[in-house]
């Protein structure tokens, strides 16, 4: 536990959550500033900052869970669809240092407009090159 981390004074019971699920590896409860009605939170127990830091059996529990959670959430709400949000890191949007995955309940009607939009590579050139570093950085 981190002494200052929201997320795991929730974890340790010091604050309190609306819990939607647990287990030994995972917390799920309800945001306390939601998206929509149901948007709730899945977070790892063990504290991490970054989600390239997960051990691989807390990322693959919260990618097994998100789903079954999230349909959950979308049923209670009478909703018609969901979004997984990660943010992983400032720049991305995350503010608590802790990961964090959002399970958002989503309504054609809903009025929540999620920050979008597209780039162009510079050239073809430009985007291979990307390419080549990214795979290179896979194999590493």
């Amino acid at each position: 536990m981190i002494e200052n981390c929201v997320f795991c004074k929730i974890v340790a019971g010091q604050l309190p959550c609306d819990k939607v699920y647990e287990d030994d590896l995972v917390l799920c409860f309800l945001d306390i500033a939601p998206l929509n009605p149901g948007h709730a939170l899945l977070i790892p127990k063990e504290h991490h900052t970054s989600a390239t830091t997960l051990p691989d059996a807390v990322a693959a529990r919260m990618f097994q869970l998100a789903p079954r959670i999230a349909q959950a959430l979308v049923r209670a709400t009478d909703s018609g669809g969901f979004n997984l949000i990660l943010a992983n890191g400032t720049p991305a949007g995350q503010v608590v240092p802790h990961v964090h995955l959002h399970l958002v309940p989503r309504r054609a009607d809903d009025g929540l407009v999620l920050p979008t939009r597209s780039v162009a590579y510079a050239s073809a050139e430009a985007k291979a090159d990307l390419l080549a570093k990214v795979r290179e950085r896979l194999e590493a």
